[in-house]
């Protein structure tokens, strides 16, 4: 999905986007809350662009993600008559923890509304900054109900995570550090949820490089499982689309937000897709290149540039917006991701009940060079009959290659090999 990209001024003055001041503003009102977070050079990825790749670890932030670049800027700039009458938000995360600890720092009562399932370190971050915490519903969808509901009750102020001028002036903050670390930036490539970061980063890069007689292209990526924005964008409107599981959970927004989506209509380049498999990838790559921990949804830019997605004629940075990962999350994606890149497979093996039948196939196994990490050998299953049963084995391969030659390997030999389903 290409967006045509007015010139910065005429943007300016019909759309609702921020100005350089705006930006200017709210980087000094996150002074001594936010970090300027680094910027460190990808070799690996550099290779595979033929341009030089940045990382800019925002997942590094305080609370682990930018949220409280938005958070802060939005609640400083709230009345004291506002502010006594506190704060309510709805989060499943990152947005919830920003407010909290933005609310601590300047002294405002915050109530934040999060799903049952919310991930326990999410949870525990979230009270550890000092909010109140309500645990209600399966999905973040009840939570903004009674966030609502709690903030016309109370007169509580409602702190949306995305539709909101100062959220997004506040988000742009990071799109200075970069044009300001990086003068002659070419691209940046940054994942989309209800659009309030790339928003204010399209606003703020374009903006400065234009000062400088200078363009900058601007990437957004969505998870294939929940894209509202290439359908809005085509339809010229915000539209709900229904979505899918993900484990980018944390950019899995149905709807865009009103004010994002005006901006970015005019100011994001182009907006592409993700599958599962390419976000756990680019997860594996992250853990294995570059030592970082980052969340699904901060790992969807980079998931972009190993896909082939992304073109680039010079530098080039992707945001890792967020680190907030549960571990028992981050086990099963890594997982996920070695399957996908062929590095790990389950397969199931019938066999015939006699003596030997185990060693064969782990001589075959060996030969091929693969390694045994788990053996299940049973007579119980769907389907045996009695004179049967079923090995299921998972191996560590070296690539799809390798894998494919495992499996020929058995074949060749008259075994059925079977790849279980991750």
């Amino acid at each position: 999905m290409s967006v045509h990209t007015p010139s910065e001024s005429l943007v300016h003055q019909k759309s609702r986007a921020p100005s350089i001041a705006d930006f200017e503003d709210a980087a000094a009102s996150l002074e001594g809350v936010i970090r300027e977070t680094p910027l460190d050079v990808s070799d690996f990825l550099s290779e595979l662009v033929g341009a030089p790749v940045y990382l800019k670890l925002e997942n590094l932030q305080r609370t682990g993600s930018f949220k409280i670049r938005g958070a802060t800027h939005r609640l400083s700039r709230l009345t004291e008559e506002e502010r006594a009458r506190g704060v309510v938000a709805a989060s499943a995360g990152n947005h919830a923890q920003g407010v909290a600890l933005a609310a601590k720092t300047l002294g405002i009562p915050a109530t934040i509304f999060m799903p049952l399932g919310v991930p326990v370190p999410k949870l525990l971050a979230t009270r550890g900054y000092g909010a109140d915490v309500v645990l209600e519903g399966a999905t973040v969808e009840t939570p903004l109900r009674l966030a609502a509901e709690f903030a016309e009750r109370t007169g509580a102020i409602f702190i949306h995570p995305f539709d909101h001028p100062d959220v997004i002036a506040g988000q742009g903050t990071l799109g200075l550090e970069l044009i300001d670390a990086i003068p002659d930036l070419d691209t940046v490539v940054l994942g989309i949820g209800g659009g309030g970061l790339i928003a204010g980063v399209a606003a703020a890069v374009k903006a400065r490089a234009a000062a400088a007689g200078r363009t900058v292209r601007v990437i957004g990526v969505q998870a294939e499982n929940a894209a509202a924005y290439p359908s809005s964008l085509r339809e010229g409107m915000p539209l709900t689309v229904e979505t899918r599981p993900t484990i980018a959970d944390g950019i899995a927004v149905a709807r865009p937000g009103d004010l994002p989506f005006e901006i970015i209509r005019e100011l994001v380049d182009e907006v592409v897709t993700v599958t599962e498999d390419d976000i756990a990838r680019a997860l594996l790559v992250l853990l294995e290149r570059a030592k970082q921990v980052v969340e699904p949804a901060g790992a969807v830019g980079v998931a972009a540039i190993l896909a082939g997605k992304i073109q680039a004629n010079g530098p080039t940075v992707t945001v890792l917006s967020g680190g907030n990962i549960d571990p028992l999350l981050l086990q099963r994606v890594v997982a996920h991701g070695l399957s996908a890149s062929g590095r790990y497979m389950t397969l199931q093996i019938p066999l015939p009940d006699r003596p030997g039948q185990l060693a064969r196939v782990s001589e075959l196994l060996s030969q091929a060079g693969a390694n045994v990490i788990e053996v299940l050998h049973t007579r119980h299953g769907q389907g045996l009959q009695i004179s049967e049963v079923i090995l299921q084995l998972s191996v560590e391969t070296r690539g799809q290659e390798h894998r494919a030659h495992v499996i020929d390997v058995l074949e060749q030999a008259g075994f059925t090999a079977r790849v279980a389903s991750d």
